[in-house]
């Protein structure tokens, strides 16, 4: 996530001595704004907007709620709801919340929740938190927490709502896939630390699997050591599971690519409408390249920084695709900091796959389509499956045995 600090700018000081002279002299019958201006003339726009502000602040029943900063707080509100799910308006204690927890552990059930048609859902259960212990998984609506409901909610006051205190407990209302009645769980919040590679073993055959968690800035280090511990149990083909892998640093998912490809390749493209919004991600240097044959599985669990890799392993041909269509969180928020300490949260480019195709509300097709039962992939522990229990593995599996066969048969054809 980018911060930026903006320059003052005359519109802005125009605005607000604009809403400041309507206030203090403009009459209950307020002289309507230009109505044949152009949709992109600034001032006449923002004259209706004050006109708006001053109807509400003299003739609302409820005067207790019509401060102007309440009034210019609800309408900033709108404007950014206005334009995605993703963009929001911060007020200072937001802001520094989300700041807080960007610099320390914290307290929390372990989901990782979006914003899918205006309603609030989970993205993914963290393994091995309250969330995941409650049987949650990806696509489940959050229809209230500790009694609100999530109805026009916004992501940050739904994360605010959802972390506190470890030991504290927060009370949720979830509408489960197929069901019509919402039922009422109570997690205990939990300090949430997540090792983002784990389940590190060798199949039968050869095959060799990792699961990816989350990225982070130790994730390629710690893929490093799970490939190389890999290859000293005989591995000669990978399963890179990012099923349930809510995304994280855009850096670690470069450099996770850069494992399974030579230096220079592409690996995303970010595109907005600032210069600096537009940018070429490669691949780097890596302490080894690896060239097994390569399965990635992927669900709608699978976001952001997930889609980046399985969609730069795609497009390279450098991995086969197996599970169900991923999440759709393709796109990139800056951080903007207003002058009274409150922020903007303003979506400013979006992610495009090698080939330029966009992740954003799409997400990545498997090459293999493979049903998801949420019972077969239930994970209450750290637990690891095996193929026979999860249909997805197994299918990846298979399909790694076919090309080590196919690659055996070739060098053997090659020899004689």
């Amino acid at each position: 996530m980018r911060t930026f600090r903006p320059s003052r700018m005359r519109l802005a000081a125009t605005a607000l001595a604009l809403t400041a002279v309507w206030a203090r002299s403009a009459p209950v019958s307020v002289r309507p704004a230009e109505t044949n201006a152009s949709p992109d003339d600034p001032y006449a726009n923002i004259a209706r907007l004050a006109e708006v502000l001053l109807h509400v602040r003299r003739h609302y029943v409820d005067g207790a709620r019509t401060s102007y900063a309440d009034l210019i707080r609800g309408a900033l509100r709108g404007v950014m709801s206005s334009l995605d799910e993703y963009s929001e308006f911060l007020t200072p204690e937001e802001f520094r919340a989300m700041q807080e927890d960007t610099e320390g552990e914290f307290g929390g059930v372990g989901l990782v929740v979006g914003l899918r048609e205006g309603a609030l859902v989970v993205i993914s259960p963290i393994d091995g938190t309250p969330g995941a212990k409650a049987g949650l998984r990806g696509g489940d609506r959050l229809v209230e927490i500790n009694g609100q409901s999530t109805e026009d909610m916004t992501l940050a006051e739904a994360v605010r709502l959802m972390r506190g205190p470890p030991g504290t407990t927060v009370r949720i209302k979830v509408l489960k896939a197929g069901r019509t009645d919402p039922i009422e769980l109570v997690l205990q919040r939990a300090v949430i630390e997540v090792d983002s590679v784990e389940q590190t073993r060798v199949l039968e055959g050869g095959i060799g699997y990792v699961r990816i968690t989350q990225f982070d800035a130790r994730t390629a280090q710690m893929l490093d050591r799970a490939l190389s511990r890999l290859e000293r149990e005989g591995a000669r083909a990978l399963i890179l599971d990012v099923r349930n892998n809510p995304g994280g640093l855009l850096e670690s998912a470069v450099d996770v690519c850069s494992r399974f490809l030579p230096r220079g390749r592409m690996v995303l493209i970010t595109q907005g409408r600032d210069e600096r919004q537009r940018q070429t991600f490669l691949t780097r240097s890596a302490p080894k390249v690896y060239t097994w044959p390569m399965s990635v599985l992927i669900n709608e669990g699978s976001a952001s920084a997930s889609e980046v890799v399985a969609g730069c392993l795609q497009d390279h041909r450098r991995a086969v695709l197996i599970g169900e269509r991923s999440f759709g969180k393709g796109s990139v928020q800056s951080l903007l900091p207003l002058t009274d300490g409150s922020a903007l949260r303003l979506t400013t480019a979006r992610y495009y796959t090698p080939n330029r195709r966009m992740i954003h509300e799409l997400g990545i097709e498997p090459d293999i389509l493979v049903p998801w039962n949420p019972r077969q992939l239930a994970r209450e522990t750290a637990s690891a499956p095996s193929p026979a229990e999860d249909p997805q593995i197994s299918a990846a599996a298979t399909t790694l045995q076919g090309v080590l066969k196919y690659g055996e048969a070739a060098a053997r054809k090659d020899a004689g």
